[in-house]
């Protein structure tokens, strides 16, 4: 069984040979050839062969292209601010005047150049690794995309008291999100990961994401021509679990905040969840603390397929040891076989 059909198996809520396990260490290849992160994602070869140089080194069953958040906001012109040890973020908001979102119109990816160099990076892993490995493209939601745009406080007063313009920013976004989704695909990509961090519960009321965040979600996922995972970038969402599936995802990121035996039993045979190791508390782990959450993690979500092993967040920080990852990774292994018959014994 080879890691698209591994995947597969599990999306269709059976047990393949073994837990798919996913580590995204976008920023790792960086190390890995080098070079500082800033020059790393100048070219999408560099980003091809990190990931090729990750799954060799891990295991994983997936590659992405994927390159950092701010990407989506960069495309229309936004800020991009590099790090020497962390990911990109999005500088200044360049919507600071709410007006202009009536003269708003999507960037064409195919024209844009950042966006270019994703869609060259998601050709070249698909004419390395075929329908051998599972290849994921990402986007950032139309709900949560304004963040990068205009700045929390500017957005969320819009979403309270400007709904108008919200509907106008909402379609423009959405036009962009579905577009930007589908090029990816048509590149290569097999499915796509939707970041929604403001759509979490920890973010907004379950009233408020029911009458704004939710019918976007179902909107764009409609047209999105590919499976879909819905990330939360490690925030908590099982309040929303029931709108997750409704909405057509076929995968879910858990928070390592949640219970992930509490999710299997909301979703089982609805929904693959993705997760949940702690990103950020790996920086501290020795490789028994990484055996003994691999373990955990599977013995709560393992069973009977339907269940990815990832970290919670969709980037491993740049301070995580690498005996720690390798730890990580030998303990899918020794953990991951199915049948699961050690969970007997663990209880």
């Amino acid at each position: 069984m080879n890691s698209l059909q591994r995947v597969l198996t599990a999306l269709g809520q059976k047990e393949p040979d073994r837990v798919p396990f996913f580590l995204f260490t976008g920023l790792r290849g960086a190390k890995d050839l080098g070079l500082s992160i800033k020059d790393y994602f100048a070219r999408p070869e560099y980003v091809v062969e990190g990931q090729i140089r990750g799954r060799e080194k891990y295991g994983t069953d997936c590659v992405t292209s994927f390159f950092y958040g701010p990407v989506d906001v960069e495309a229309w012109g936004g800020e991009v601010v590099y790090a020497d040890d962390g990911p990109p973020n999005s500088g200044e908001p360049f919507l600071k005047d709410p007006d202009k979102i009536k003269f708003l119109s999507p960037p064409r990816p195919e024209e844009t150049p950042c966006l270019k160099k994703v869609l060259s990076a998601t050709a070249q892993l698909k004419k390395k690794f075929g329908d051998e490995v599972l290849i994921i493209g990402v986007v950032m939601s139309p709900f949560s995309l304004p963040v990068m745009q205009m700045g929390f406080d500017l957005y969320l007063d819009l979403l309270h008291d400007g709904r108008d313009l919200w509907q106008r920013l909402m379609a423009v976004n959405e036009a962009f999100t579905v577009d930007w989704a589908n090029r990816q695909l048509a590149a290569g990509a097999h499915a796509i990961c939707y970041f929604d961090p403001v759509s979490s519960p920890e973010m907004i009321t379950r009233d408020l994401y029911r009458q704004t965040a939710y019918p976007v979600t179902c909107r764009v996922l409609k047209q999105i021509k590919g499976p879909v995972a819905i990330h939360f970038a490690s925030a908590r969402a099982l309040p929303i679990a029931d709108d997750i599936i409704a909405s057509g995802a076929l995968l879910a990121g858990v928070s390592a905040k949640e219970d992930l035996r509490a999710w299997k039993s909301v979703t089982k045979g609805k929904l693959t969840l993705v997760g949940n190791l702690d990103g950020i508390g790996m920086r501290h782990w020795d490789t028994g603390q990484a055996d003994a959450a691999v373990k955990e993690a599977i013995a709560r979500a393992g069973a009977g397929g339907g269940f990815i092993l990832s970290d919670n967040h969709g980037e491993i920080p740049w301070s995580v040891p690498e005996e720690v990852l390798v730890a990580v990774a030998e303990a899918v292994k020794r953990w991951g076989r199915y049948p699961l018959t050690w969970m007997e014994e663990h209880g």
